[in-house]
């Protein structure tokens, strides 16, 4: 599983005793059962990761926070809320990209494609790392909840200023211990169609996302997404 996978530096030499514990060589085993049951596992084995790969813990400045990853075909590639190019863009992200162009008046982009924010610093962290085609939530408790509970806490212990984007209740459960003395803690109802009335539109995220960073002296997000590249699309 994701132990034998390449894993970026930074995030490896803190990570490495979480993949010798037993709750993931428990996890390692689930998934290789799965996959001899010709279970259809998404995303793919090397994406698992991707958020860590792609944000590397020294740059991490935001930390938006999903649940499991979409459970259908070419939709999830390790970034919450992302697909993949060329794919639909789901509920969830349509109403988020609703909210920036009202929060900060970004014209809604034509993809789900979310890399340009966690190349600058914006972890897209699932809870749970993989789920099993067509079955939402099936990965739920195996230990990946442990294993992103780590990750959260290095951040929230080893850094300071960090913005959390706490969307629904899940996330704002799993982020409760985060200190709010230290970090930013933006809390919302999730963006889904069945709770962003509730108060998720109107939050103004992203400004208050910049706002705290320019009070950090730190580099705003450029939250306009770029066209999507034909190279991505093959």
């Amino acid at each position: 599983m994701a132990d034998q996978l390449q894993l970026e530096d930074s995030w490896k030499s803190r990570l490495s005793d979480e993949f010798n514990a037993s709750y993931m060589q428990d996890l390692k085993k689930f998934i290789v059962q799965q996959i001899n049951a010709g279970k259809v596992i998404y995303p793919q084995g090397s994406e698992y990761f991707f958020a860590l790969n792609m944000t590397p813990f020294e740059d991490v400045k935001v930390v938006i926070l999903g649940q499991d990853p979409y459970h259908g075909q070419n939709q999830a590639h390790g970034l919450c809320f992302s697909v993949k190019p060329g794919v639909p863009i789901p509920p969830s992200l349509v109403n988020i990209y609703k909210e920036f162009e009202s929060d900060i008046g970004i014209k809604q982009p034509n993809h789900g494609y979310l890399s340009s924010w966690a190349s600058q610093g914006v972890l897209m962290l699932n809870s749970v790392l993989t789920v099993e085609d067509g079955k939402a939530g099936s990965h739920r408790n195996r230990g990946w909840e442990q294993f992103t509970d780590k990750i959260i806490d290095l951040i929230a212990t080893e850094k300071e200023g960090v913005v959390f984007v706490l969307w629904g209740s899940y996330a704002q459960k799993k982020g409760a211990f985060i200190d709010r003395n230290k970090h930013l803690i933006i809390n919302s109802p999730h963006p889904s169609p069945l709770s962003a009335y509730r108060g998720f539109f109107g939050s103004k995220p992203f400004s208050q996302i910049n706002g705290y960073l320019r009070q950090q002296l730190k580099p705003e997000i450029n939250w306009q997404l770029p066209s999507t590249p034909s190279t991505l699309l093959s």
